[in-house]
């Protein structure tokens, strides 16, 4: 079963539900190192590739509390999908949070946390929220299948660096 909570719907007053889904795993590089990287761009691209293409990426290198981008997504690089649309709400030494949006759905809340497991190894936690509506169980399998690819780039790349 999935945890689902009802929130208030984004300008309507009215509740909407919210799924959550939690995907950790643990990587062989620091979380310092770690959370330095996510905060990349270029990482985003790699992390998401090449399942997902991401073309126009609006954001800038450098990334803050407040920062704003969006980037137009395509499946292999050959079906144009949907403009993602991201804002950084909170950016700390081990902690991202971003709300977003775009494509089939509406709200898409994610946070990654980097907690240190000693000198040159990290728990990697993302967990996304969504308000998805009917699509709620096709959009959990897409979370879950996405990520778990997005994980395991993230080993790849910590192969490469370590």
């Amino acid at each position: 079963m999935h945890p689902a909570v009802l929130r208030p719907a984004a300008g309507t007053g009215t509740m909407a539900p919210m799924s959550k889904v939690t995907l950790t795993t643990e990587l062989p590089i620091a979380a310092s190192t770690a959370a330095r990287l996510a905060r990349n761009p270029e990482l985003m691209r790699y992390v998401l590739g090449p399942v997902l293409k991401m073309y126009r990426l609006n954001v800038p290198q450098r990334i803050e509390v407040g920062t704003v981008g969006s980037a137009r997504l395509w499946w292999f690089g050959l079906i144009p999908s949907w403009t993602h649309h991201i804002a950084v709400e909170q950016l700390d030494d081990t902690e991202i949070a971003t709300r977003e949006h775009g494509g089939p759905v509406r709200k898409w809340n994610h946070r990654l946390t980097f907690a240190p497991l000693g000198e040159d190894r990290c728990r990697y936690t993302d967990e996304i929220e969504t308000e998805d509506g009917w699509r709620g169980a096709p959009t959990r399998l897409f979370v879950r299948l996405m990520f778990r690819h997005r994980h395991r780039r993230w080993h790849a790349l910590a192969a490469i660096i370590r």
